[in-house]
Parts: C-alpha cells; sequence; structure tokens
C-alpha cells in the first residue's frame, strides 16, 4: 500500500511538470553572440523615412550599419527580399503583465488601494512570463509601459522588453513617470442609486482639482524644505520636479485639458504628457505653446458623444498630427489582450487620410520620443538598440502583417504563442478533407 502511494505521487508529479511544461512561455532568447545582417527589405525607419534594398547590420545589440544595397554585409546574412523592416512597436499606458485574467483577482497586480499613491511602483509587480504579454509579440510589439491603474495618482511606471525572464531582465527604464487620472467635468449617471443614465455634472469638480494641486504643490514644498519626517508619496513625486520623470496626464474633455495642462505646468511640473485627449483638437494652440505630447487613444471605438462625426475617432490622431502636436498612440482605455492590435489602429489612422510613415510613427519614433527612451529604440538608426522585426507585408494591415523575425536588444526571440500553437494545432484538423 505504502509502495502504491509513492507511486501515485510520482506519477502526479510527472503529469504536474508534463502539464507546466506544455503551457509555459517561450524561453527568453539568448545574447546575440555573432553579428547578422538584413539585406534586400525595405526599411521603414520609424522617423517618416524609407530606405529601399536596404542592408541593416547589428552586433552585440546594437545597429552598427544602415544603408543601401551597396552596403558591406557581416556574419550571418539574412535575404528579406520582398519583406519590410520595422523598430519594434512600443505600447504605452497599458496594465501589461500586471494582470492576467480580469476574473481572478489573485493574478490583478494593476490596482492599488488609496487614491494619491505616487509610491507604488508597477515594476516589482510585471509578470515575464504573462501569456498576454507574450501574445504581442507575433504582431511586432516588443516594448512597453507597465502602467498601474485606478484611484487619482495611480502610480508609477516602467518600460519594460517582452522577452524575458523576470522584471530585471525586463526593464528599460524603471519608474519613468507618475500616472494621474484628472477628475472630470461630468461623470456617468449611477443607476444603482437612481440616477439618470448618460452624463451628469461633477458638482465635486472643483473640490477634486483643489485636492490633486494641493497634494501636488505639498509634495514640490516637501523637496524644497529639509522635511524631519520621510513622506513616500511626497518624495516619489520629485522627479517630477527635477524633470527625471513624466507626468502622464488623462483626460478628455476641452476644459480638463486646459485646467490639467497649466495648473500642473504653473506648478513646476517639466514634462507633462495629455493621455486621452479626445477633444484635444479645441486646444492645440495652449498644448504647443506648452509642449504637451498627446497619447492619443486608439482608433478602434466609438464617438463619445451622438453629434460627433462617425469617424472621430478614426481621423483624431491625423487631426492632431496635422495640428503641429507630438503624437503617438495607445490604447490605455482597452483591454490588455487588445494591445495586440495597436499597429492595426495606427493603420485605421491612415486610411482615414494620415500619411502611412506618420502613421507609422505614431507606434515607433514618436511613442519612443514621449516616453523618454527615443535615445536607443523607437527607429532603425546607427547606435541604437537592434530591437526590430522583419515582416512579410505592410505591418499596419492585419492581412500581411505576418512576423518572420523578431529582435530585441540583438537577441532573435520566438514569436510563438499559445494562440500561434493553437492555430497550428486546428489548422490540420480539416487538412485532406
Amino acid at each position: 500500500m505504502h509502495v502504491m502511494k509513492k507511486i501515485q505521487s510520482y506519477f502526479y508529479i510527472l503529469l504536474l511538470c508534463i502539464a507546466q511544461v506544455g503551457f509555459a512561455q517561450q524561453t527568453p532568447a539568448g545574447p546575440q553572440k555573432t553579428a547578422i545582417s538584413i539585406t534586400n527589405a525595405t526599411a521603414h525607419v520609424g522617423d517618416g523615412t524609407i530606405i529601399e534594398n536596404c542592408t541593416l547590420v547589428f552586433e552585440d545589440g546594437k545597429i552598427t550599419t544602415l544603408g543601401g544595397a551597396e552596403t558591406t554585409t557581416k556574419g550571418e546574412v539574412i535575404d528579406a527580399s520582398g519583406k519590410h523592416i520595422y523598430p519594434g512597436f512600443i505600447a504605452p499606458g497599458k496594465s501589461l503583465g500586471l494582470i492576467e485574467v480580469d476574473a481572478d483577482r489573485a493574478s490583478n497586480d494593476q490596482d492599488e488601494i488609496g487614491s494619491l499613491i505616487p509610491n507604488i511602483r508597477s515594476i516589482i509587480a510585471y509578470n515575464a512570463e504573462s501569456k498576454v504579454v507574450e501574445s504581442m509579440r507575433p504582431n511586432g510589439i516588443l516594448l512597453g509601459q507597465v502602467t498601474p491603474k485606478g484611484g487619482r495618482i495611480s502610480g508609477t511606471s516602467s518600460i519594460v522588453q517582452f522577452d524575458a525572464w523576470n522584471w530585471e531582465d525586463a526593464a528599460v527604464k524603471t519608474d519613468d513617470g507618475i500616472h494621474l487620472n484628472w477628475p472630470g467635468t461630468y461623470r456617468r449617471g449611477r443607476w444603482w442609486m437612481g440616477e439618470p443614465n448618460g452624463f451628469l455634472p461633477n458638482k465635486k469638480y472643483q473640490e477634486q482639482v483643489v485636492e490633486v494641486m494641493d497634494f501636488v504643490n505639498n509634495a514640490k514644498a516637501y523637496g524644497l524644505a529639509a522635511a524631519e519626517q520621510y513622506n513616500g508619496p511626497f518624495a516619489a513625486m520629485q522627479g517630477l520636479f527635477s524633470g527625471e520623470q513624466r507626468l502622464y496626464v488623462y483626460a478628455n474633455g476641452e476644459k480638463e485639458i486646459i485646467d490639467a495642462v497649466t495648473k500642473l505646468k504653473a506648478a513646476g511640473i517639466t514634462h507633462v504628457i495629455l493621455v486621452g485627449g479626445y477633444q484635444a483638437h479645441k486646444v492645440t494652440d495652449i498644448l504647443k505653446a506648452k509642449d504637451i505630447p498627446v497619447l492619443v487613444n486608439f482608433t478602434h471605438s466609438l464617438p463619445y458623444f451622438d453629434d460627433d462625426d462617425y469617424d472621430y475617432t478614426y481621423k483624431l490622431p491625423k487631426t492632431l498630427v496635422d495640428a503641429g502636436l507630438t503624437v503617438g498612440l495607445q490604447n490605455a482605455s482597452a483591454s490588455n489582450f487588445q494591445t495586440r492590435n495597436l499597429p492595426f489602429y495606427a493603420g485605421q489612422a491612415a486610411a482615414f487620410g494620415l500619411e502611412k510613415e506618420k502613421a507609422l510613427q505614431l507606434i515607433t519614433g514618436n511613442n519612443a520620443k514621449i516616453l523618454g527612451i527615443d535615445n536607443n529604440y523607437g527607429t532603425l538608426a546607427i547606435g541604437k538598440s537592434a530591437t526590430l522585426f522583419i515582416s512579410e507585408g505592410d505591418a499596419l494591415d492585419m492581412r500581411t502583417n505576418q512576423l518572420s523575425r523578431a529582435i530585441i536588444d540583438g537577441r532573435d526571440i520566438s514569436h510563438e504563442t499559445h494562440q500561434t500553437e493553437l492555430w497550428k494545432r486546428y489548422s490540420k484538423k480539416y487538412e485532406g478533407k
């Protein structure tokens, strides 16, 4: 009997190991060992330019050569004739790696208790083995901003690359910025309290703005004075006043945008980024004067108001770009899994009038500049990280975005996921029928 129990125990352990292997994340790639040259491709640089018949060479994780067909190759040569090279796409404002299943509270680390908590660091909760994160890579999304959610000041974000063993390996830029949900002048009616549906005036708007600005000004005073007692939330805000961090302000209405950018810049915050900006086109002069970039919301969404054009969200990126603003694209208000559609949101902007290479900039060079990582990511340039991918066709078109190689910091990574494995498995079901 005792022997049988031991056999059963070993059997269960073996099954568990098999299950873990079957559902494990793809193993992160090792460091680049030899120079790699990609030839005969169309290179989309990410700054609005294209290089035909491009030769791109990278060594030790960095791009060392970028030129035309006459450029000398080195090391392993990848012939990418008829294919396209893109810099890795960048997804800002997402809680990727902080939540796996919305309905499973144990897998949800995107929101912490408290309303004004800039000292909460999202990076230490980042799960590098997330299957949702893994599913970004087949569409060319290779970097993202891991962002906390909830409350008035949600916490501090960090920027990661999507092929790592743990958060330490993944981190590209830790504690890059703090996220502030600016109060709204309107709120939705609470049906459970007998209020009518639709939008209602927020009678506490001014009170909530005062609360935010009191916190900001007190944090600034804390940094200027020799405080006797340490204050974690105030200490976490100091990078905003020194210029080392960015403040990402979520606001959509015209009044909210004006109030947010004017008050926060007046308080001495160096880098203010507008996130959302649904009515930003009404205040472009103010945004330009105060040098405020906009991370506009994703295009695959409905207009907020009945009298908006049906294609309002489709053409908003072009409207802001034409106004001379620095514009990036994000989908902070959508579910994490929808982030994999980021290139197709940019493609939608192109379909509604934005030049294709400028649409590409929304998720490459512009996003990198807005997040403060453009010295190493976002565009194809000598000296920058070899974080890029080769696509069989147009990466902004869901019909032809098909990766053949994906590279992060020179490492040739796997772009297989749970979804691609299932696709290969079930695509065989009807073969020969």
